[in-house]
């Protein structure tokens, strides 16, 4: 049976090259961690509502919205988790997809309806999609997941990796479409995954059912910080120039991966990672592992197989050990 809840961070045992988890850095950037500094200061004290307004405010002049159009979460997966609370009659999940949702929604005991051809049915009041998605990378027009709303259904779209796409297109972020709830994180670009940051955009209205039994302070002070200081206009240009450098060393690795015989790159991409397809992939992964190289498998999306991994994009100079591994164990594979 499919691992669901299997992580990036399994594969990415100590000592291995980390090239299966979706994180850019290994810590966040000095300006980012002198604010949590500062914060920890007012850990005597429980978090404020003025705490939780300037993270909302921060958070609602960056994507153009009324503070009361966002919800601070710890991290997007605490957006998936709070799901069942709309107590959905159906939920169509496009896949393959991040898996945290179907998760979340099958342990309520909510019906859940795996969408493999793109047709969703008509019936589902709850849609989660992924922009761009995860794990193949593709970055869907903005106006094609727009006509999955209609009147009586949410429309979940996660944008987990949407502020590492430049100019950030195709966002949803900013509409004002009936039904539409956006998650966000902060956890991948700004080194957070010790933290977990993020946040829900949609309609105050929604936001209130989403979040109705959460527990009192449901998120904790440096959590608030970390949103409202990436979200400050000098972080948001920050994560652009990131963004423009990344989409700059996607296109050098795929182009390096398109060389290598026996391997298939999953395009067009828009995302931190690559979607790749070897042959007899279990064995190849197990290869870069004895050489201390970490990828995702691919075996635990709905839909994929053991021969899909899943390879986080970095830059050029810590991707040749993975090039020249792959390579190797690629022939190998091909020679028998």
């Amino acid at each position: 049976m499919t691992d669901l809840r299997h992580h990036g961070d399994v594969d990415a045992e100590p000592g291995l090259a980390d090239f299966a988890v979706n994180v850019r850095g290994s810590a966040p950037p000095a300006w980012l961690r002198e604010r949590l500094v500062a914060a920890v200061d007012r850990l005597g004290t429980y978090p404020s509502a003025a705490d939780d307004r300037r993270a909302r405010e921060a958070v609602a002049a960056r994507h153009g919205r009324d503070p009361d159009e966002v919800l601070i979460l710890n991290g997007a997966a605490e957006g998936f988790a709070l799901l069942p609370v709309l107590r959905p009659r159906l939920a169509a999940l496009p896949h393959p997809s991040f898996t945290e949702p179907e998760v979340a929604l099958r342990d309520a005991d909510i019906p859940v309806h795996r969408v493999f051809d793109g047709n969703v049915p008509d019936d589902a009041d709850l849609v989660v999609v992924g922009n761009p998605n995860n794990p193949t990378s593709e970055l869907r027009p903005a106006g094609e997941i727009a006509r999955l709303a209609r009147p009586g259904r949410v429309l979940v779209v996660d944008e987990a990796f949407m502020d590492a796409v430049p100019g950030e297109r195709e966002s949803l972020a900013g509409a004002g479409l009936p039904g539409l709830l956006v998650l966000r994180s902060l956890t991948k670009t700004w080194a957070l995954p010790g933290l977990r940051a993020g946040y829900a955009l949609g309609a105050p209205d929604l936001l209130r059912r989403l979040g109705r039994h959460r527990p009192h302070w449901p998120v904790g002070t440096l959590a608030l910080e970390a949103v409202a200081a990436c979200s400050a206009p000098h972080a948001v240009a920050e994560a652009e120039r990131v963004a423009v450098e990344l989409a700059g060393h996607r296109e050098w690795l795929t182009a390096e991966l398109n060389r290598l015989p026996g391997v298939d790159v999953f395009q067009p991409a828009a995302a931190p990672y690559l979607l790749l397809r070897v042959r007899d992939g279990e064995r190849v992964r197990a290869g870069l592992r004895d050489r201390g190289l970490a990828v995702r498998r691919g075996d635990t999306f709905p839909g994929l197989t053991p021969d899909h991994l899943r390879v986080a994009v970095r830059e050029p100079a810590r991707c040749h050990g993975l090039l020249t591994a792959l390579a190797e164990l690629t022939r190998e594979v091909l020679t028998q």
